[in-house]
């Protein structure tokens, strides 16, 4: 396999990409990445993006997963131009391109059985060559294919490998690779039972849908070799294909269902912005993207196809997530507001606002809102932590307090807490965290003078008054 590192300038008139997902689960990280970087590439250009289901597996296509992936795919914001397109309507033109392969001799049936296979591979392999298919059936005449197929079961094989030639694969990211004919297999391109493999459908239906441009990982780099050699025996243009480096788990493996990949719908339950997983996965293997990118429009402007790397580039949850609270932090009260009710206690919408611009630099998702449940409660009992703060403050500082705050009849913070001090003999965290635990009922979160703004003086009262109810363990 040799490189020739020639560029490809695509012209925006020129520019169509697809998703191609089969229908048979639902959408996980590694189909992600392939739509979003076909969506911007199209976006970038001028062009247009097209959703295909590759649904030609009828046992195991359902509907239900069509519609999951058309959803997520709304909620990325990755939304495709024109109608949904499905494999399974080129059925007819599937069959009609490997009659015309057969016809030209460049397809031919292999009546080969698992166990003969398996013994070639095992001869090749103790030759020192590669455990490709021998040949064995290729030299069948027309008749003798016939004949056999009336009783015997076979598959269908392209007659890809010879001892000349070479095919061209025509890659943004790689220029053009070569590909020697004698390296390659003769590919299964229809099973026993009749049904199609990858190969033949994808590219045919790629030249049926005007598809230009195709962005994948670079394990499909030799299948774009046999379909490049196919589609120009049916003389058809193959796409520009750019392969990218494969997305790994945290452990290293190719990141799959199996292995560390989400579900995008796991990730929208677990109240994810659709928009940091856009962030995480446009950044992945493109490291010049800005940080303060932050939009579909920013990550357009500086999407670069051309810096997408070639070498494998791991996933990271915790990435993810960071991009999830940048996000969160930038939101303002009204599209925040209808993220955190559900955390909340029931409140109207006015003090939910409110609620929201207060807490809102102090959560990084937004089911934390729900340790801030006392500024709207102040029966709300606090966590395990926050709890033993209480505990171990104990009655008397907080009647101390609750009376200090009486004198002081809503002075501002720090005049109470040098007062409560004073009164007390507490200082330091023993001082200042009990305090903010009774109000918020969390040990973190916003200042405390915004704190008592949002209580009101009858609201810090009641906090104050409901802590001095709270024993220590052992009373």
């Amino acid at each position: 396999m040799m490189h020739d590192t020639s560029p490809l300038t695509p012209q925006p008139s020129e520019v169509v990409t697809r998703f191609a997902p089969s229908p048979t689960g639902l959408l996980h990280l590694g189909n992600v990445r392939t739509a979003l970087l076909n969506w911007l590439y199209a976006r970038k250009h001028g062009g247009r993006f097209l959703l295909r289901f590759e649904d030609t597996d009828q046992d195991r296509s359902e509907q239900a997963y069509i519609e999951a992936i058309k959803a997520d795919l709304y909620w990325l914001g990755l939304k495709w131009d024109g109608d949904v397109l499905f494999q399974s309507a080129h059925a007819g033109r599937h069959s009609d391109a490997l009659s015309m392969l057969a016809r030209q001799g460049q397809a031919y049936r292999c009546f080969c059985s698992e166990h003969q296979l398996s013994l070639d591979r095992k001869l090749a392999t103790s030759r020192g060559l590669p455990p490709r298919y021998s040949g064995r059936c290729r030299g069948l005449s027309a008749d003798e294919s016939v004949g056999r197929a009336e009783s015997e079961p076979f598959v269908w094989r392209m007659a890809v490998h010879t001892e000349q030639g070479d095919v061209r694969v025509q890659d943004a990211l790689r220029g053009e690779v070569l590909f020697a004919l004698r390296d390659l297999d003769d590919p299964v391109v229809v099973r026993s039972d009749g049904s199609f493999t990858f190969l033949l459908p994808n590219a045919v239906d790629d030249a049926l849908d005007g598809v230009t441009h195709a962005l994948r990982g670079d394990d499909h780099l030799t299948n774009s070799a046999y379909q490049v050699w196919l589609l120009e025996r049916l003389s058809y243009k193959p796409p520009v294909y750019l392969h990218h480096g494969l997305l790994l788990g945290a452990d290293g493996a190719k990141l799959s269902k199996r292995s560390g990949s989400h579900s995008v719908v796991e990730l929208r339950e677990d109240g994810l912005l659709p928009a940091a997983l856009v962030q995480a996965m446009a950044r992945l293997g493109h490291p010049n993207m800005p940080e303060d990118a932050l939009d579909a429009a920013s990550l357009l402007a500086h999407f670069e196809a051309d810096h997408i790397s070639t070498t494998a580039v791991r996933w990271s949850d915790d990435e993810m997530w960071r991009w999830h609270t940048r996000l969160l932090h930038g939101l303002d009260a009204a599209q925040l507001a209808p993220l955190i009710k559900p955390y909340l206690p029931d409140v109207d919408a006015e003090r939910l606002l409110r609620m929201a611009v207060l807490i809102g630099g102090n959560i990084e998702r937004a089911e934390d809102a729900s340790a801030f449940a006392r500024l709207l409660d102040a029966e709300a009992v606090p966590g395990d932590e926050p709890a033993a703060i209480l505990k171990a403050a104990g009655p008397t500082f907080f009647v101390t307090a609750a009376e200090s705050w009486q004198t002081h009849d809503g002075d501002d913070w720090k005049t109470w807490l040098n007062d409560v001090k004073a009164k007390s003999g507490c200082k330091g965290k023993g001082l200042f965290m009990p305090l903010r635990v009774a109000l918020s009922g969390a040990l973190h979160g916003p200042e405390m003078s915004a704190i008592i703004e949002f209580l009101g003086p009858d609201g810090v009262m009641a906090r104050l008054q409901q802590a001095c109810q709270i024993r220590p363990d052992g009373v």
